[in-house]
C-alpha cells in the first residue's frame, strides 16, 4: 500500500483527492508581534460581507451581513434583490444610530466596500476601514464563519417564494442566532441572550396602587 494506490482507490470510489494547499505567510513586525487587527471589546471591530441566494423563481437574492467580531452578534442582515454602496451606507447609518460608531469596519475589497462614497462616509463619522489583503478571505474569518453558519444552518434548508418571505424568515433566524443559539467561542452561550427579570423588581412596583380590601369582605386580622 502506497500513496498512489490510495489515490486510485479514492478516485474509483468517487471521492476527490484534496489539493495540496500552499503555505500562507503571516504579517509580522520585526519584534515578532502580529499586526492584524483583533477585536478587544464590543463595538471595536465590525465586519461585513455579502451572501447570495435565489428565490424559487430563480431570481437572485442578496444579503449584507454585519457582525460584531468581539461579541459574535449578528447586528443586521439587509436583504434585497440588489445591494450597492448606497445600501451599505444606509445599513451602517441605521446601526450607528442604534449602537454607536465602531472603531473599525473590516471587509474585503468588493466594489461596494471600496467605493469612494463609502470610504468618505465612514471616515466622516469617525470610524476606520480595515480592508483585508485581496484574495485572503481567512483574514476576515469572523464574517466568513458567520456566512457559513447562515448557509449551512438556514439557507440550504429553506425555499423562498418571495422577497418579503425571505426578509421575514432571515430576520427571525438572525434573532434566534443572537438570543438562543449557543456559540462554542462564547462558552456555549448566545451572543445577546434575552434577559427576563422574575420576580418583578421593587423599583417597578413603586407606582402601583396599594391593595385594598373589597367593600363586601371584612379586612383580615
Amino acid at each position: 500500500m502506497n500513496k498512489k494506490r490510495v489515490e486510485r482507490i479514492w478516485r474509483r470510489e468517487g471521492l476527490k483527492v484534496p489539493q495540496r494547499q500552499p503555505k500562507r505567510g503571516r504579517l509580522w513586525l520585526n519584534d515578532g508581534s502580529c499586526i492584524r487587527l483583533k477585536p478587544e471589546r464590543p463595538n471595536h471591530v465590525w465586519a461585513y460581507d455579502f451572501v447570495e441566494d435565489r428565490t424559487h423563481d430563480g431570481r437572485k437574492l442578496r444579503m449584507l451581513n454585519i457582525v460584531d467580531e468581539f461579541t459574535r452578534e449578528a447586528l443586521a442582515i439587509r436583504v434585497a434583490r440588489r445591494l450597492n454602496s448606497t445600501d451599505v451606507i444606509d445599513a451602517l447609518s441605521d446601526l450607528f444610530i442604534l449602537r454607536g460608531v465602531p472603531g473599525h469596519i473590516r471587509s474585503d475589497n468588493g466594489p461596494e466596500f471600496i467605493a469612494k462614497a463609502v470610504q468618505a462616509w465612514i471616515t466622516a463619522v469617525g470610524a476606520q476601514t480595515a480592508y483585508i489583503t485581496p484574495g485572503s478571505p481567512w483574514e476576515n474569518g469572523y464574517i466568513e464563519s458567520f456566512n457559513a453558519r447562515l448557509r449551512d444552518e438556514f439557507l440550504n434548508g429553506e425555499i423562498f417564494y418571495t422577497l418579503q418571505e425571505a426578509k421575514i424568515l432571515i430576520e427571525a433566524w438572525r434573532r434566534q442566532y443572537n438570543t438562543v443559539r449557543p456559540h462554542s467561542s462564547l462558552r456555549y452561550r448566545p451572543p445577546a441572550p434575552e434577559i427576563l427579570l422574575w420576580p418583578t423588581p421593587p423599583a417597578a412596583l413603586k407606582g402601583a396602587a396599594p391593595a385594598t380590601a373589597k367593600p363586601d369582605q371584612p379586612p383580615c386580622n
